[in-house]
């Protein structure tokens, strides 16, 4: 079946009353018109409404992407940056909004940066600027922003990102730890509510998502190293002055 009329049923189901995730013309169309084939290594599995891997991250599945780009509600014009690019496809779905010129993405993990301007450039949008940075830093160079679209839990929103916006911008993010919810971020404070989600938290420098490091972060790292030294017994514990112990 042809790319196209698989991208208007998975629209279409996205948009009827059992899903309910598309609710406006210019999501719907920008959805419509980015071929979502282009950023998924499995074309079969590129318009099933389920999430997959690549790298070592989780490719969104289509109606995650959408309450997300529905709640950042872009328009033609705006500047956007989205972080935690991924494979790039939501950063795709808003240039076709706003134009791609207009889109600045970043991801900590240089491996899917390139993935991302690869897939990218494949399916057209090749102006989207894609940069390896700490996502809690932002892309200040390219700021203010309209919107910006963290596509990763966090507890609180990040001062950074607050700071790069607009000031009548926002910031759209998964809120909290074991239970997270959509919000929008106006002035520094959430202003909106958007429901339950469960997003991979945000990452930081030395957390990469595609090594085998991926589950033992830095911080993560010290509590093995306290936990070991607390288990050390007689000559195990270096930090004892054995010549006055004589």
């Amino acid at each position: 079946m042809e790319p196209a009329v698989l991208r208007d049923d998975m629209v279409d189901s996205l948009e009827h009353e059992s899903k309910g995730c598309v609710h406006s013309d210019a999501i719907s169309v920008a959805m419509r018109a980015v071929p979502r084939h282009e950023f998924v290594e499995d074309d079969r599995a590129a318009y099933a409404d389920r999430p997959l891997e690549r790298f070592g991250t989780r490719v969104l599945s289509p109606s995650t992407a959408a309450r997300l780009l529905e709640a950042l509600a872009p328009s033609e014009g705006d500047n956007v940056l989205v972080v935690g690019a991924g494979v790039g496809y939501t950063a795709a779905v808003v240039a076709e909004i706003v134009g791609d010129r207009n889109v600045q993405a970043i991801d900590i993990t240089r491996r899917l940066v390139y993935e991302a301007r690869e897939n990218l450039a494949n399916a057209g949008y090749e102006g989207v600027l894609v940069d390896c940075r700490d996502g809690i830093d932002g892309l200040p160079e390219y700021a203010p922003y309209d919107c910006i679209l963290l596509e990763a839990a966090a507890i609180e929103p990040p001062r950074a990102l607050v700071d790069q916006l607009a000031d009548d911008g926002r910031l759209i993010m998964p809120l909290g730890a074991h239970e997270q919810s959509l919000v929008v971020v106006e002035d520094g404070d959430v202003a909106e509510r958007l429901g339950g989600v469960a997003f991979q938290p945000m990452l930081v420098e030395g957390e990469q998502a595609d090594t085998v490091e991926r589950n033992r972060t830095r911080r993560e790292d010290r509590e093995h190293a306290r936990r070991d030294a607390e288990r050390r017994r007689g000559w195990q514990q270096d930090w004892i002055d054995w010549d006055e112990q004589v």
